[in-house]
């Protein structure tokens, strides 16, 4: 139980630092506001996900 409640505070915390980030460095950043970049941040999230259980899917099948 102890285990999974300090996971929780982790991303809690983790996801609260990041969301400040976003807020007040994110502004301050000079990208333009293009279709492309548009793209790669409404698609890069879903690509690294899928890269990442891509790999764990391809780690797991040479275990067995």
């Amino acid at each position: 139980m102890d285990n999974q409640l300090s996971f929780i505070i982790k991303l809690v915390i983790l996801s609260t630092i990041i969301s400040v980030i976003i807020k007040y460095a994110a502004p301050n950043l000079p990208i333009p506001a293009t279709s492309v970049n548009g793209l790669i941040g409404i698609l890069a999230p879903t690509v690294i996900l899928a890269i990442a259980l891509v790999g764990r899917a391809w780690r797991y099948g040479k275990s067995d």
